[in-house]
């Protein structure tokens, strides 16, 4: 059933519209030969995103463009199987409106950020705003600044990788940079800081592909720490995992869309990341 995604499904078997010889079944049920499979597909109720009390750390706004903080563990805007708890309903909810460009459930929201990755995003207030910063992150005139911290000791100071991505065909909830396909992507990094089995690098995009930074890394052979969907061990060296892969979007730099000002915001490395980091010293 390739035209329904993983999450719709396993929402179906959480609600027994899924079974096996007419019994419903847990998702961990392992199949047997010549069992029959029954899928009782649920109409979607539309999307849309509604305000939500959900607390909010801003680290810049004006009266075009918001830049807030946003933790590991918050997802941007509603998808499949998730309509609440998200970045958009708690914008909604502190700013009343914001940019209609994005559409019912992604109103305001020019890019994102993983749900695992913490750091600073941008929003748009309203459609001239979103128009600008669309145009801005297209021309690449938006710098784009993460802090990752990656398994191994990286061989060079400084390189660029610009292996296209695409979905990874065996496994779709990654992407991949092995097949030679898919949209171009480019990332720069410089090492910041060198630890006895790791490496702290600073990591510039010019574009925003999925999971760019994390397929990059992975590619190069030093995936980041606690990113386990691109091959980093779950427990290195016997510390406890992290839980989150260690990537933080640090600083990000846009021209102000009603003043034209250059604008620099920066989010603070969280605490989990220093104490993980701080404890390999």
């Amino acid at each position: 059933m390739p035209e329904f995604s993983r999450s719709r499904i396993q929402g179906w078997i959480d609600e027994g519209r899924v079974r096996v010889d007419g019994a419903a079944k847990k998702a961990s049920w392992k199949l047997r030969s010549g069992e029959s499979v029954e899928v009782d597909p649920a109409e979607l109720k539309p999307l849309r995103a509604f305000a939500e009390e959900i607390p909010l750390d801003i680290l810049y706004e004006d009266e075009d463009v918001v830049a807030i903080n946003k933790p590991a563990g918050l997802v941007v805007h509603a998808g499949a199987g998730r309509d609440s708890g998200t970045l958009v309903n708690a914008l909604l909810h502190h700013f009343g409106k914001l940019s209609s460009a994005g559409g019912d459930i992604r109103p305001g929201i020019v890019h994102r950020l993983d749900k695992g990755t913490s750091g600073v995003m941008l929003a748009a207030r309203t459609d001239a705003a979103h128009r600008s910063l669309a145009a801005q992150f297209a021309s690449r005139q938006v710098k784009k600044i993460y802090l990752a911290l990656v398994q191994g000791r990286t061989k060079q100071e400084a390189g660029v990788i610009e292996s296209a991505i695409t979905r990874d065909p065996v496994r779709r909830t990654r992407m991949t940079a092995r097949l030679g396909t898919g949209r171009s992507a480019h990332t720069e990094f410089r090492v910041l800081e060198r630890l006895e089995a790791y490496t702290l690098l600073e990591v510039r995009i010019g574009t925003g592909r999925t999971h760019q930074i994390r397929v990059h890394l992975a590619q190069l052979g030093h995936p980041i720490v606690g990113d386990t969907l691109y091959g980093a061990s779950a427990r290195p060296q016997g510390r406890p995992p992290l839980g989150r892969p260690w990537l933080h979007s640090w600083r990000i730099s846009f021209t102000s869309p009603s003043t034209g000002r250059d604008v620099t915001v920066e989010a603070p490395l969280p605490q989990e990341l220093l104490a993980w980091k701080n404890g390999l010293l």
